[in-house]
């Protein structure tokens, strides 16, 4: 089965941006039927589209920035890496105890002449691919074929990427039945013990435990427009006022963003989008994925074995730790 890209589409603060963007396709089509020169009138509406997306995209709220991040048309994992990696990418598939898991894919790739491991969450792009890949979230079997391909990449000495894009992992009674918590807590407590470097870059959503059972890294990244919560806005307002009506609002206090984790010394950099989200112009966030990690790498593979541990360690030792 294959993914596919769906056409653009436009989150509800965005309609300003739709309404100039159908102005200026039907001024530059009546130039073309009509013979007529609409330079300057094609002009006034580009210099107001621009204006307008600063504006718009300048001022976005934590609850917009999550529906920036599930935007239909944002790149996902394999996006990045086949982007990245071109035809070099060689997927594995299975945990070699129960089945493969489509939500969560990995396998070898090259990024120039570096070989790297990469792993991640995997979405759909319509309908039938969103099933296939259960909408991002993984089975207890995918965060074990994840730590499959993590042992795998220890041993030949191969840097590990994860991209996190998932709403969180599959909380369906047979996900629970075959481990489901004891495969995340198994995936943390390896990860803070493996002896390549580790990159971890959230693209999408990062959700609960389906996010930290590959989140545990020598660095952390976020995507400008993503999110990073033990739970979801919509779940915290169930939860907290029984009604999905205040995701806003939880949004807000759960301080999910890019920029309140980063505050939070819970990742270690943002990296930029471009105007509108990496779905805009994803050649530019791929270019910027693919430089942030061969960056990092330069730095981490100075780094032994022994090194890399004690940092990740004291990494997570320090999260939450603050002084009166």
């Amino acid at each position: 089965m294959f993914d596919t890209l769906k056409p653009m589409e436009y989150l509800d603060f965005e309609l300003p941006i739709k309404e100039i963007n159908e102005q200026l396709t039907k001024c530059k089509l009546i130039g073309d039927e009509n013979e007529i020169d609409v330079t300057d009138t094609c002009e006034q509406l580009e210099k107001k589209l621009i204006s307008t997306k600063e504006e718009i995209y300048g001022n976005l709220s934590p609850w917009q920035r999550v529906q920036l991040s599930r935007h239909p048309s944002r790149p996902y994992t394999l996006d990045y890496i086949n982007a990245i990696c071109g035809d070099s990418f060689l997927e594995l598939h299975g945990d070699r105890n129960v089945r493969d898991d489509k939500a969560m894919i990995g396998g070898l790739g090259k990024i120039k002449d570096q070989s790297f491991m990469f792993i991640g969450t995997q979405k759909g792009y319509n309908t039938a691919t969103r099933k296939y890949r259960n909408f991002g979230m993984a089975n207890p079997e995918g965060y074990r074929k994840a730590l499959r391909l993590m042992k795998s990449a220890e041993k030949f000495g191969l840097p590990i990427v994860t991209f996190v894009d998932t709403p969180g992992a599959y909380p369906g009674l047979e996900a629970e039945e075959r481990g489901q918590g004891e495969a995340i807590a198994r995936n943390i407590f390896e990860m803070l013990s493996v002896k390549v470097p580790v990159i971890v870059v959230i693209i999408g959503e990062g959700a609960s435990g389906g996010a930290l059972g590959i989140g545990v890294g020598d660095r952390i990244f976020m995507m400008e427009n993503t999110w990073y919560s033990v739970i979801s806005p919509e779940s915290c307002s169930s939860i907290l006022w029984r009604s999905w009506e205040f995701k806003e609002q939880a949004a807000d206090a759960l301080k999910l963003t890019a920029t309140d984790m980063k505050k939070a010394k819970l990742i270690d950099k943002i990296i930029k989008e471009p105007l509108g989200g990496a779905h805009y112009d994803r050649e530019e966030a791929f270019a910027s994925v693919q430089a942030e990690i061969l960056k990092t790498f330069k730095v981490l593979d100075k780094l032994s074995p022994e090194e890399l541990i004690e940092q990740r360690r004291q990494k997570f030792d320090e999260m939450g730790v603050f002084n009166s």
